[in-house]
């Protein structure tokens, strides 16, 4: 009864508290897997705080989180979950607020615009646990050959690409729309078009003019030239298309920082830029963020705001950052990396973080409209296909399931 006990409503004081952590794996082998990280943190942490254990359970992304929403339902919600998303949660008043949990120091540390997105009306509930942008890729082997620049427009995208083309290239441009992530290739291309998935007020604006004339331009301009491989759009997975540009076979797409080791490990020589835009370079870049949350459930804020400080502690978030080729969530580990040489591959992500706009997952609608995008927008570029009406078709779904929010 007392190990029961002890992860059940103890607030501090009255004997040792387990707080359960459950947690997404960042590592591509048993190697470097998440759990290894985080049991060298909790270690650490543990032997200056003899009153409280921490217990992580590492999850694969395919699974975690569903294995967390199958804990709360069956009321047994851990004390920690860093996620994917956190705004289900807080709409049903299940999560602790930052403020409840972390020191000042701590929350002002926060890049702002990742703090921003982690609030549902105006209340911080997702505290930003780790970060990525996209930038255009290119094939330096390939461009050389052809005599060709990196674009910074639409039109010299596409000139570069007909290019690439014309030298028997596999895919001259990968538009990865297929199911696997197709609302990031999405929310890059909406971006550089002036538009995105929200207006300036947060309302949902799919199918405003700005994205139909860039799906429009996708359709005519690059798909309907051929310009983006044997595979079409709606069927090409991000996956298939790093593996590609690893091969050698593709000469621009949007990336991450992961697709840099992927490209160097096969000895793909490759270039970086930010992502053209529709009358020059993007001004607005991609964002992703993943999620820290706490449940009310075990009623351990004290502690649980205790370890997460340390949690965001500088050396901490620089450690996870660089064994995984994220971006730093805090101000102060990104000042450090932004200068430190061993740094200077994540350092053009770095610099359009400031500049990063992210979906907006402080909406509970969110993730219908996700999945939604992820199974429709590849239709927008087909041959016979309308990117109006197919743009207009998930607006729709977006104001259903926003009414339903």
């Amino acid at each position: 009864m007392t190990a029961t006990l002890g992860g059940c409503g103890v607030t501090g004081g009255s004997g040792d508290v387990t707080l359960r952590l459950v947690a997404a794996d960042y590592g591509d082998s048993a190697a470097n897997s998440s759990q290894k990280y985080w049991d060298k943190l909790v270690k650490e942490y543990e032997s200056k705080h003899s009153g409280v254990k921490v217990d992580v359970t590492v999850y694969s992304w395919n699974d975690v989180d569903r294995k967390v929403k199958e804990m709360v339902d069956a009321g047994k919600a851990p004390d920690m979950a860093q996620i994917g998303a956190y705004a289900d949660y807080a709409a049903k008043d299940e999560l602790y607020t930052a403020d409840d949990l972390l020191s000042i120091s701590t929350q002002a540390d926060f890049a702002s615009q990742l703090a921003t997105a982690g609030q549902v009306k105006g209340v911080q509930y997702g505290m930003p646990f780790a970060a990525s942008t996209r930038l255009l890729f290119y094939n330096k082997t390939l461009f050389q050959a052809a005599g060709l620049t990196p674009p910074k427009t639409w039109k010299q995208l596409a000139a570069d690409a007909a290019a690439l083309k014309a030298r028997g290239v596999t895919y001259p441009y990968a538009l990865p729309l297929g199911p696997e992530e197709a609302q990031a290739e999405t929310m890059q291309w909406m971006l550089s078009g002036g538009g995105g998935y929200t207006d300036t007020v947060g309302t949902y604006g799919i199918d405003s003019a700005q994205n139909v004339a860039t799906f429009d331009w996708l359709k005519d301009d690059l798909v309907g030239k051929g310009l983006t491989g044997p595979v079409p759009p709606g069927r090409l997975n991000r996956a298939t298309a790093f593996s590609a540009f690893a091969k050698g076979e593709v000469g621009m797409l949007n990336g991450h920082p992961s697709l840099m080791k992927i490209a160097a490990k096969k000895g793909v020589k490759f270039g970086m830029v930010p992502m053209p835009g529709a009358h020059g370079q993007s001004s607005t870049s991609m964002g992703v963020a993943d999620w820290m949350m706490a449940f009310k459930k075990n009623g351990h804020a004290q502690q649980v705001g205790d370890f997460l400080d340390f949690v965001y502690d500088e050396k901490n978030v620089l450690s996870f950052s660089r064994e995984y080729d994220l971006l730093p969530v805090t101000n102060s580990a990104s000042e450090v990396m932004s200068s430190d040489e061993r740094d200077a591959d994540l350092k053009p992500f770095l610099d359009e973080l400031p500049q990063s706009e992210l979906y907006p997952v402080g909406k509970t609608s969110w993730a219908a409209v996700s999945a939604a995008v992820k199974k429709r927008i590849g239709q927008a570029v087909g041959a016979n296909a309308s990117p109006a009406a197919t743009l207009s078709q998930l607006q729709a779904t977006a104001s259903t399931a926003e009414s339903a929010d």
